[in-house]
């Protein structure tokens, strides 16, 4: 008798062909690096957290089935936001039917659509920049440097916004990192909405772009990490494109041919739940194969695609993964 539980299990029976078998394949495969003593690297790319995908992400953490993250700045964000604000969330099952007007009606509501949900931005956005803009003013005042996401980590363990919490905790993937702290790569974190507030008081004289640790120093952190984590194997698990896999996939090509070290281990595992089309280069849509030119994968890398919506699949894999 399977000791999985009822989705596990209905996965096997049903999930035989095509996608389907390829997201069983790709679950089996991640339990098998997990099995052998191998990290697992999970990058989220989209709007995944509003998605809320925290709901099982965060178990995930809890029960060690991921090593390191590495995610937008949007999702390292948005996890928490839809932690102290998750009430004032606005749905807009219609979304595609929007008017040009309707979509700045939003605007000036201070509701931010991401495609059927909007963020608000009060609750949401300017709860957070109250809180953070002080973690950041006593760092500068300290002399001391922090990466974006080990800031929101300070945030979150100091319980000042323990007031406004609208979920239970358990469903915020961001606390439960925060609480094993567990390492995140955030390339390009400038581009989110905490980016563009942390660079208008760069502008404005009111901090140093220097209390900000950069993404250089984000690579060269995961180089460190990957060469002391890799004896067992690490994983790549993509939701996704973008950035978010982007910048950690090649941490292995630089250390192996820009460090010369050959003795790199090449990422052990490797999948990509993703829409994308493989056109006009697109690196996105990219078959996993393509990698092995590049240096990131070796030959005889387990290697799956999963060619679908990543809102459906991504909690489907990580049921298996957990025995649901």
């Amino acid at each position: 008798m399977s000791t999985k539980g009822a989705i596990s299990n209905f996965i096997e029976k049903y999930y035989l062909h095509f996608n389907a078998a390829a997201l069983v394949d790709a679950a089996k495969g991640y339990e098998d690096q997990l099995n052998k003593g191998a990290k697992m690297l999970v990058s989220l790319a989209g709007a995944m957290s509003t998605a809320e995908l925290g709901k099982i992400f965060a178990e995930m953490i809890r029960q060690d089935k991921v090593q390191i993250i590495s995610c937008t700045g949007a999702n390292l964000e948005e996890d928490i936001m839809n932690l102290v604000a998750h009430s004032h969330y606005k749905r807009v099952p219609n979304y595609r039917d929007l008017t040009p007007q309707e979509e700045w009606d939003l605007l000036e509501k201070g509701l931010n659509r991401v495609t059927d949900t909007c963020i608000p931005e009060e609750e949401a956005f300017r709860r957070l920049q109250e809180h953070i803009f002080k973690i950041w003013q006593e760092a500068e005042a300290k002399g001391e440097r922090y990466l974006p996401h080990e800031y929101m980590y300070k945030m979150l363990l100091s319980g000042v916004l323990e007031e406004y919490y609208e979920i239970d905790l358990k469903d915020s993937w961001m606390y439960a990192a925060a609480e094993k702290n567990l390492p995140i790569i955030c390339p390009g974190w400038e581009d989110s909405t905490m980016g563009n507030i942390f660079a208008s008081y760069v502008l404005k004289g009111e901090l140093k772009a220097s209390t900000m640790k950069s993404g250089i120093e984000y690579m060269t952190f995961l180089a460190d990490w990957y060469t002391a984590n890799s004896e067992n194997g690490i994983g790549f698990f993509q939701i996704g494109g973008g950035i978010a896999g982007d910048f950690p996939i090649c941490v292995v090509p630089m250390l192996y041919q820009d460090m010369e070290r050959p003795e790199t281990p090449f990422w052990s595992y490797f999948c990509q739940i993703s829409d994308s089309t493989t056109s006009y280069g697109s690196y996105s849509g990219a078959v996993p194969n393509e990698k092995i030119t590049w240096g990131k994968l070796d030959i005889d890398t387990p290697k799956f695609i999963i060619e679908s919506d990543a809102t459906i699949v991504a909690p489907l894999v990580f049921a298996y993964l957990l025995d649901m």
